[in-house]
C-alpha cells in the first residue's frame, strides 16, 4: 500500500542541516515517489504523522562479521547451519539498530553471499547484505580458521600464488560476491601473526583486482601494517579496512585514487575496556600496543579530506551488532569529525562505496524508503543515533519486534 509520512525533520543525507515539515510519499515497491513540506495536495493509501520526530536515511555498516558473536572465543569451529542461524540473529540486531544495508567481510561457508541471493530472490527481508564470502588469506595468517565441526573447511581462501588468488576470486564471484576481501597483514585477532606483518604480495592483490574490477566487484583490503596498506593502495584497492600504521604520503594517495578508509574504531575501542584477563592474552597485548598510534593516526587522516566509510568489524570481542552501529558513528566524532560528517560516513559514503548510491545512501525521490525516526536532532548531538526505541523502516516498512 502507497504510504505517505508528514511532518517530519527530514535529514536527506546531503544536506548539513534538517528540513522543517517534510513529508515522503513512498510506493508499494518500498521506493520515494514524492518529497517535499507541508502536506500533499491528495494523499493516497496510509498516513503516518510523524508529528516533528527527525527522519534520517537509514545507516549502513560496510565491515561486519554476521557469522561471528562478540563473546566467541578463537578456535571455534561452526558448521554452515550454525554459521546460517547466527547471521539471520544479528541481521535482525542490525535492523533494530538503524542498519538497513551492510558489507559484510568476511564469512564461512560464504553464508552472507547465499542469503543476499535469498534477498535479490526477494525470499528474504530485512537488513540487505553487499556479501564477500571467504576472504583471501595466506596460509597461517590473519583469515586462516578452521571452520566445521570438524574442521573441514576454512574461513578463508588459503593461497600460495596469484593463481590461487586468481580462482578464488572467480569462485566467490561464481557465488554471487559484490566486494572481495583481502588480508594483506597481520591482525589483533590472529594468533599466530602481528599486525605490521606483510602476507599477501603486490602480485596477489593486484591479480585480485584486477578480476574483481572486471566483474563489477570491489575490493576491501584487511591492512593494519604499513607495508600491507601500501601493496594494497599500489594495487588499487577500493578501501583500506583499519589502515592502524596509515602515513602521510599514503593519506595522500588514498585521496588521489579516491581509496576509502574504513577505519573500524570499535574493536580497538571495546577490548582495551573490557578485555584485559578475558580476551587471549595475545589479543589485549597486541591491542594495546596499537591503540594510540592508531587513534593518532585516525584523526590525521578523518580530517584530512579522504574518502571514509563506517563500518564496525561486528562481531569482534565485545563488539556486538544490537548497537554497535551507531556506537561507532560517536567514536568517529571522537576522532574529530562533526556529525554531520560521521552520519554521512553511514549513509552517503557508504552508498558510494558499495556502488549503490543510486538508490541507497539518501532521502529523495526515486531513491529506496530505507528510513529512521529518532525523537532528536543528531546534527545537533550525534548520541541521538543511539536511541534504544528508534523506529526503523526498510523499504517504507516497519521494522517489527
Amino acid at each position: 500500500m502507497t504510504k505517505t509520512f508528514l511532518h517530519a525533520q527530514l535529514f536527506n543525507g546531503v544536506d548539513d542541516h534538517l528540513q522543517p515539515d517534510t513529508y515522503l510519499t513512498v510506493d508499494d515497491h518500498g521506493v520515494i515517489t514524492a518529497l517535499g513540506t507541508g502536506v500533499p495536495a491528495t494523499v493516497a493509501g496510509e498516513t503516518i504523522d510523524l508529528q516533528g520526530k527527525v527522519v534520517i536515511p537509514g545507516l549502513m555498516n560496510v565491515h561486519t562479521h554476521i557469522m561471528s558473536g562478540p563473546a566467541d572465543q578463537p578456535g571455534d569451529h561452526l558448521s554452515e547451519t550454525e554459521v546460517t542461524y547466527r547471521a539471520l540473529k544479528n541481521l535482525k540486531a542490525l535492523l533494530h539498530d538503524g542498519v538497513t544495508y551492510i558489507r559484510d567481510c568476511g564469512c564461512a561457508f560464504g553464508v552472507d553471499i547465499k542469503l543476499s541471493r535469498l534477498q535479490k530472490a526477494g525470499e528474504l527481508g530485512g537488513t540487505e547484505i553487499d556479501g564477500s564470502g571467504r576472504p583471501i588469506s595466506i596460509i597461517g595468517g590473519h583469515g586462516d580458521e578452521p571452520q566445521g565441526l570438524n574442521g573441514e573447511s576454512n574461513l578463508g581462501h588459503l593461497v600460495n600464488s596469484a593463481s590461487d588468488v586468481r580462482r578464488a576470486v572467480r569462485e566467490n564471484f561464481k557465488l554471487g560476491a559484490g566486494n572481495i576481501k583481502v588480508m594483506a597483514t597481520g591482525g589483533v585477532m590472529s594468533a599466530d601473526d602481528e599486525v605490521d606483518d606483510t602476507e599477501l604480495t603486490e602480485e596477489e592483490i593486484r591479480v585480485a583486482v584486477q578480476e574483481a574490477h572486471s566483474k563489477h566487484m570491489t575490493v576491501a583490503s584487511h591492512a593494519q601494517g604499513n607495508r600491507g596498506i601500501q601493496l594494497s593502495l599500489e594495487a588499487g584497492v577500493d578501501s583500506i579496512e583499519h589502515g592502524i600504521y596509515i602515513d602521510a604520503d599514503q593519506i595522500q594517495l588514498m585521496k588521489d585514487q579516491g581509496t576509502y578508509l574504513v577505519p573500524t574504531l570499535s574493536p580497538c575501542d571495546k577490548i582495551d575496556r573490557y578485555g584485559k584477563g578475558i580476551v587471549p592474552d595475545y589479543v589485549y597485548r597486541k591491542n594495546a600496543g596499537v591503540k594510540e598510534i592508531f587513534y593518532k593516526n585516525m584523526r590525521i587522516a578523518l580530517n584530512s579530506g579522504i574518502n571514509y566509510a563506517v563500518g564496525t568489524d561486528a562481531g569482534t570481542p565485545f563488539n556486538g551488532f544490537t548497537t554497535g552501529t551507531t556506537d561507532e558513528i560517536v567514536l568517529m566524532t571522537e576522532m574529530g569529525l562533526t556529525p554531520y560528517q560521521a552520519l554521512l560516513g553511514a549513509t552517503q559514503n557508504a552508498a558510494k562505496l558499495m556502488q549503490i548510491d543510486d538508490r541507497y545512501g539518501t532521502l529523495a525521490v526515486g531513491k529506496v524508503a530505507d528510513l529512521v525516526v529518532l525523537d532528536a536532532d543528531p546534527l545537533t548531538d550525534i548520541h541521538a543515533v543511539q536511541q534504544p526505541d528508534k523506529q526503523v523502516y526498510k523499504k517504507g516498512v516497519l521494522a517489527e519486534d
